[in-house]
């Protein structure tokens, strides 16, 4: 079982409250959920396809991530969650954004790793391929990717920037 804490729309923790994966968010509440953009010291970016069994099956996507379980800060979860999604140790991390999205507080990390190109491990249930691109690669997935609004945040700071 997953235990949640609780945020406020002000994005601070109610204490003595926690919520169960699965079950509803009441109204007014949030939940944390980290994302992680990877990129390799090269310059160029992981994307992962997502099982099929999942919702957007086989779709492409940029980002590792997931929920915060209880008692976790962001960049715990962030570190946490990279590593089961893709077995890469998170040693030059850090927060680029955050944004709120129907009931959850979403906290966006850019990772920068040097980490062989073949040592991805990919998380049963959650990805099934994985690949290196390019930022302009990247840029021009369009709906091959997942570009959710926070992943659009993403990309137009990777536009952006030199690299």
């Amino acid at each position: 079982m997953e235990i949640w804490d609780v945020y406020n729309k002000e994005f601070q923790l109610i204490e003595g409250v926690t919520l169960v994966r699965g079950q509803s968010i009441p109204s007014g509440t949030y939940h944390l959920v980290c994302d992680i953009l990877v990129r390799h010291k090269d310059g160029s970016y992981l994307v992962m396809q997502r099982d099929p069994r999942k919702h957007h099956g086989l779709m492409w996507e940029a980002t590792a991530g997931g929920s915060a379980l209880r008692g976790e800060t962001p960049i715990e979860c962030a570190v946490r969650e990279l590593f089961e999604e893709t077995g890469v140790v998170a040693e030059n991390i850090r927060e680029v954004g955050r944004t709120t999205e129907r009931q959850s507080h979403y906290v966006e990390f850019l990772c920068e790793t040097d980490c062989p190109k073949d040592s991805i491990v990919l998380q049963e249930g959650e990805t099934v391929a994985y690949r290196w691109v390019s930022k302009d690669e990247l840029l021009a997935m369009g709906s091959k990717c997942l570009l959710t609004e926070r992943m659009e945040l993403f990309l137009d700071e990777l536009k952006k920037s030199p690299r």
